[in-house]
């Protein structure tokens, strides 16, 4: 097998800048040590460069034409174990290295990128560091201040746990095929928070609440959860940053 045919019903779009590549895999640096699983390897233009690191690695690809084409062209792996094929969507990632924490990262398909990012969530004990290249406008999400149109529900989620940094940005030339957007390479590193001092699930439902009806003061879109003098009644939700809304939190859980 030679080549891998780019299916975009699985929002591929394979990287051809081993440049681009190279630095994509040294972002997991900021992680020494740890083992290192690459999420939508494709035909392993990225997993060549994470192999020379000398750590355990695996990969898990959905595409079956993919994982064919990594079984027989690549020898940076240990074990046939070492490629999952598999939806990474659906995966127990406790057992991905029997318990141990590890670096995730890849060249990441666009359309499940924020699904690959709650999942992190899901897993954040397990996941110190995530890596990867992304369409810009969710890492733009990703690393977005309060006060800005990027502010969101992925933001606040993210950031409650993650250091997120926006590392550089990627034309659409460097893929193939190209993508009709900028793309961007972001890292993500586990925060000193083990306890963010509020009820999470309640959190998220109202950080997600807000965000739907982004438009509207908080005095609307949390109405009946919040009084109509609350410090934040007049305020949208991109205005407060992660500290408002375990604040906020805290204040509705009171009054639940």
């Amino acid at each position: 097998m030679e080549y891998v045919r780019p299916k975009k019903h699985l929002g591929q779009h394979f990287l051809k800048d081993l440049r681009v590549a190279e630095a994509i895999a040294d972002t997991v640096d900021a992680a020494p040590g740890l083992p290192i699983l690459e999420v939508g390897p494709g035909m392993g233009v990225l997993t060549q460069f994470l192999a020379r690191k000398g750590r355990e690695l695996r990969v898990v690809e959905i595409d079956r034409e993919s994982v064919a084409y990594l079984r027989e062209n690549f020898n940076a792996f240990e074990s046939e174990e070492s490629i999952i094929g598999d939806d990474f969507l659906k995966m127990d990632l406790r057992e991905t290295f029997g318990g141990r924490p590890f670096v995730l990262t890849g060249n990441y398909p666009y359309n499940i990128s924020s699904q690959i990012f709650f999942k992190m969530l899901d897993y954040k004990e397990y996941i110190p560091c995530c890596t990867g290249m992304i369409q810009r406008e969710v890492a733009e999400r990703l690393a977005a201040k309060p006060g800005t149109k990027a502010f969101g529900i992925l933001t606040v989620l993210v950031q409650l746990w993650y250091d997120v940094e926006y590392l550089f940005t990627v034309p659409p030339g460097v893929f193939n095929p190209p993508p009709k957007v900028q793309s961007a390479v972001v890292r993500m590193t586990r925060n000193s928070t083990s306890d963010p001092g509020c009820d999470t699930a309640l959190l998220t439902r109202i950080v997600k609440q807000a965000f739907q009806q982004r438009r509207k003061m908080l005095r609307g879109s949390l109405r009946g959860l919040i009084p109509e003098n609350h410090e934040f009644s007049t305020k949208r939700p991109e205005q407060l940053g992660v500290a408002d809304f375990i604040r906020l939190t805290n204040d509705i859980a009171s009054r639940l």
